[in-house]
Order: C-alpha cells, then sequence, then structure tokens
C-alpha cells in the first residue's frame, strides 16, 4: 500500500471539501489511490465532483487579443514561478504580443509559437530567453486556444489569471462579455449536454447510484433519484443550463432564446490548471538533511 502522505490528504481535502481526518480514511482504505479515494468520499458523504478549475497550483498571466471585426481571437497561457514575476509589465506584455501572433499568423500550438517572429523582427523563444534572463525565473508558454467564426468573439480577462473567449450568433458585444463573464465566475465544462461524454456520464450514474442505495429506499425509487441527479449535475457542468450569474432567475439557455442567439464554443484558461506545484516544508527538509547525516 502507498504512504500516505500530508500532502495526499490535502489534495484530496481541495478535491472534497471535507475533513482532515475523513480524507486520510479514504486514502487508507484505497490503498492511496486519490481518484478511489474522492470516489469513495462522494459515496459516503454526498460530496459533489471536484473541479479542476479550483485547484490552481503555478503562476503566471493570461494574454488575450481579438481582432477588430471580432472574427479571430486566440488566448495563450504563459506560466512563471512566482506572482511577483507574473504581475511584471514585460510578461505581461509578452502574453499579449503571443495571443496576437496566434490569432493573426494561424498559430495553433506552442511549438509553432516559439519559433515565430514577433514584429520587432526577434523570434520568440529568443524574447522568452531574455526574459529568463531579466526576471530570473524560468518562463514557458503552455498553451493556446484561437478562434475563428463566421458569428463574432468576446472576451474576458479576470485579472491576468483567467482568461475566457466565447464564440457566438446573434446577439450583440454586450452580450458576449456578459457570457464570458459568466463563463469565468461559473466554469462550465462545456456549451450543452449533448457535449459531455458517455464515460463521464457513466461514472457519475455510477458514483449517483451507491449514494442513493445508502438511503435504503426501493430500487424503483432509487433510479428516480439517480435520473434527478443526473439531470442537476448536467445543469451545473454545462453552460446552457447554468442560472445566468447576473440574472439568477434565468438560465443561460433563456438568455440566449430571448437575445435570439447561440454559443457556438468557448475557450477558458485558468492559470497553472492541473499543474501542480512544488511546496517545500522546511521542518521536513531539516528532518530528512539530519536522517541523511546519522
Amino acid at each position: 500500500m502507498a504512504e500516505i502522505t500530508a500532502s495526499m490528504v490535502k489534495e484530496l481535502r481541495e478535491m472534497t471539501g471535507l475533513g482532515m481526518m475523513e480524507c486520510k480514511k479514504a486514502l487508507a482504505e484505497t490503498g492511496g489511490d486519490m481518484r478511489a479515494a474522492e470516489d469513495l468520499l462522494r459515496i459516503k458523504s454526498g460530496a459533489k465532483a471536484s473541479k479542476a478549475a479550483g485547484r490552481v497550483a503555478a503562476e503566471g498571466v493570461i494574454g488575450a487579443y481579438i481582432s477588430a471585426d471580432r472574427k479571430c481571437g486566440a488566448l495563450i497561457e504563459v506560466n512563471c514561478e512566482t506572482d511577483f514575476v507574473a504581475r511584471n509589465e514585460d510578461i505581461i506584455t509578452f502574453a499579449k504580443s503571443l495571443a496576437e501572433l496566434s490569432a493573426t499568423k494561424n498559430i495553433l500550438d506552442t511549438a509553432a509559437l516559439s519559433d515565430a517572429n514577433l514584429p520587432s523582427g526577434e523570434t520568440v523563444e529568443a524574447v522568452r530567453k531574455a526574459l529568463i534572463m531579466k526576471l530570473g525565473e524560468n518562463i514557458s508558454i503552455r498553451r493556446c486556444g484561437r478562434h475563428v467564426t463566421q458569428g463574432q468573439l468576446a472576451h474576458y480577462l479576470h485579472g491576468t489569471k483567467i482568461g475566457v473567449m466565447v464564440d457566438f450568433t446573434g446577439g450583440d458585444e454586450s452580450l458576449g462579455k456578459d457570457l464570458a463573464m459568466h463563463i469565468a465566475a461559473s466554469k462550465p465544462m462545456c456549451v450543452s449536454k449533448e457535449q459531455v461524454s458517455a464515460d463521464t456520464l457513466a461514472h457519475e450514474r455510477e458514483i449517483f447510484t451507491a449514494q442513493a442505495a445508502e438511503s435504503g429506499k426501493p430500487e424503483n425509487i432509487i433510479e428516480k433519484m439517480v435520473d434527478g441527479r443526473i439531470a442537476k449535475y448536467l445543469a451545473e457542468i454545462t453552460l446552457l443550463g447554468q442560472p445566468f450569474v447576473k440574472d439568477p432567475e434565468q438560465t443561460i439557455e433563456k438568455l440566449l432564446a430571448q437575445k435570439s442567439a447561440k454559443v457556438n464554443a468557448f475557450t477558458m484558461f485558468v492559470v497553472g490548471e492541473g499543474i501542480e506545484k512544488k511546496t517545500e516544508n522546511f521542518a521536513d527538509e531539516v528532518k530528512a538533511q539530519m536522517e541523511q547525516a546519522k
């Protein structure tokens, strides 16, 4: 069985919002398997699925660009080591210039972006290396998301940590901004329930069935309970099913219907999403060094 470390317990707490001892016990019961421990806690406590977007673990900035006709745009994530450097104007400007380069030159991946030339004539890679020398931290271009549409684009940046670009048809620029802000706040997984994978639904149905079985109710009642929870889950994770943040009395689907509009796609980047950040524990470091010195 894998050793249950404090960092594993901490990660599971952040994923589920449950207590330390509950998380430690679940990890022990599942042999340190994080996914299995999360599922076990969800079954026992009714906790919701974790949101990866809430587990920001690295520093950096999001850069955004949309063309004047709002038909072409891009988001870029540039990572660095500390929040201090992430606030530096040079790295913010760098991220913005990369977003414009990706959009205007039809560059879809970070490797091609690194080889491309900026308007100054320098390559992106040369500028990145110069920033590393100047700022004293490792700086990397993590990902880019480019949109081209027959409709129109809108974007929203929450500071420099969350960036959203939405591709929509109908409505106006104000609607696009509202949609992008809503996505940043509510973090849907996709536009509609049709885009949720069969595997994801099957996994959630398995969890909800196990949760409902704990109630001891008849099988036909359990089936209805599970169907209801699946419907609620789909409403929570899909853009169309979510209550509009500026008017929770109506869903995004109803808002779009009122405006005779449609969301075709969206991209949301959260700085550091899914990246594990190394955390140092000074006491543990000293203890380890003392053990090695024996």
